[in-house]
């Protein structure tokens, strides 16, 4: 069972992550009455790495392994005669209570400052600024993020501070900053982590008695990339704050670069120190807006090209202009679209897109105008809109001008005076005599009712 989990996570990870952080992870047992399984690391950095950057990864991989409702514990050995028991935060099962010795060790990295190499500087290198594409929304941040990388020595940007909504690239961004100043300057001590970590190896250090140490290794840094510094925020996390306050106030005054990320401005930042505050704006602030239309066209373009999807333009515009809110949400439909289009060996239409899209995103259905429902009515009827406007009582204009009416009372919210008003200057019983005409018919005529189902699947579409 331990073999098939770590041959999940091999087929999941590349090389290199295995080899490093899961070909030397230890089964000790798993106590088949208790579903809890306990496995050796080699450090405390070793839990708390597995927790913080595959804890996604852990949790289907157990499942599978071990069934569901599986609890992962780990052993550290912190001394010869001393091993930590504790329970991971991220696999166990909701159902039950978190551990009381919850995973909060500091990085064995903190120990000692080494080289510019022997820093594992945290960065997914995958999220560079190759495939960040550049947009009206992100111009500014990303040509910033640019400049810091050629010259991370310059002071005009320190700190930057990158904030907006959640899932329009800021962690990207900053990953591509890091990864491009490893690239310029590789003897640079880069060093991205979450604030959220921060705090537990603030705590850790305190807890073991080596804040020193905790000071100087974060003292050494040459780019700090801090991520949803928001995480900071509290009174409880005031000590935090406090040491985050002079590592920031050292390296500033030391020409060290520091880029902090927010899903908010500084201003905003309730429950944080205003002397850390004011040392944010001091620096450039940089925000980072919500993709516009053509930018969302952009991105799934080069995510296409990249996944090798064949996806015709007119679904390229549907994604494009329903899913506003994030890049993430992009990345979600792209993904889905090449799942089905693989699993079900089909190609990706609308037909798809609209089905994945209404499980995955919400998709606001904006509703159809008066002109929408003449112009598709008249079309599918093979008659002029001027006639349906006009008094002409053929009867495929009338039946035209009824239909019209009957739809909109369907799709819109407009009264019977007002549809009858967008007709022609016809009046409220006109209007309640065609649609009556409409459903009297609906009921006795069957080749007549296919044909207005088709015309409603037609104006649906339109919505």
């Amino acid at each position: 069972m331990w073999k098939r989990c770590l041959d999940i996570i091999r087929n999941n990870v590349n090389e290199q992550q295995y080899e490093t952080w899961f070909s030397l992870l230890q089964f000790k047992s798993f106590d088949v009455q208790t579903k809890e399984l306990t496995v050796y690391v080699p450090s405390q950095y070793f839990h708390e790495y597995l927790e913080e950057k595959f804890s996604k990864l852990w949790r289907p991989a157990i499942i599978r392994a071990f069934g569901a409702d599986t609890r992962l514990f780990y052993d550290v050995n912190v001394a010869s005669d001393q091993t930590v028991h504790m329970e991971s935060d991220t696999a166990q099962n909701e159902q039950h209570t978190p551990s009381s010795k919850p995973a909060n060790a500091a990085p064995s990295t903190l120990e000692a400052v080494g080289t510019a190499q022997d820093l594992d500087s945290q960065l997914n290198t995958k999220q560079n600024f190759s495939n960040f594409i550049e947009g009206l929304s992100n111009k500014l941040p990303r040509s910033v993020g640019q400049a810091i990388a050629e010259n991370p020595n310059q002071q005009a940007f320190n700190p930057l501070f990158i904030f907006g909504p959640s899932g329009v690239g800021k962690t990207h961004l900053v990953n591509a900053i890091g990864t491009r100043v490893k690239e310029l300057h590789p003897q640079k001590r880069v060093l991205y982590l979450s604030a959220n970590l921060f705090q537990v190896q603030y705590t850790d250090s305190v807890r073991r008695n080596t804040f020193n140490d905790f000071m100087h290794f974060y003292q050494s840094i040459d780019v700090l990339i801090m991520d949803d510094i928001q995480e900071l925020m509290g009174e409880t996390k005031a000590k935090t704050q406090y040491a985050f306050f002079h590592i920031f106030n050292h390296l500033r005054q030391n020409g060290k670069q520091i880029i902090l990320t927010s899903d908010r401005p500084p201003v905003s930042l309730q429950g944080m120190e205003d002397r850390l505050i004011t040392r944010f704006k001091c620096g450039l602030l940089a925000e980072l807006e919500r993709p516009e239309e053509q930018l969302r066209r952009d991105i799934l373009v080069s995510m296409i090209r990249h996944d090798g999807l064949n996806i015709p333009q007119d679904v390229i515009d549907y994604i494009s202009i329903n899913v506003s809110d994030s890049v993430r949400e992009l990345e979600g439909v792209i993904h889905s679209l090449l799942a089905y289009s693989v699993v079900y060996n089909r190609d990706v239409d609308m037909e798809l897109a609209q089905r994945v899209m209404c499980h995955s995103i919400h998709v606001e259905k904006k509703p159809l105008t008066m002109e929408q429902i003449i112009e598709c009515t008249c079309e599918f009827c093979h008659v002029k809109q001027e006639d349906v406007y006009g008094k002409s009582r053929k009867a495929n204009i009338v039946q035209a001008r009824q239909l019209s009416m009957y739809f909109a009372q369907q799709f819109t919210k407009l009264t019977t005076s007002k549809i009858g008003t967008l007709v022609g200057n016809r009046n409220h019983a006109t209007v309640i005599h065609s649609v009556k005409t409409i459903e009297n018919r609906l009921n006795v005529d069957k080749e007549f009712r296919k044909s207005v189902e088709e015309l409603e699947h037609k104006l649906k579409q339109k919505k």
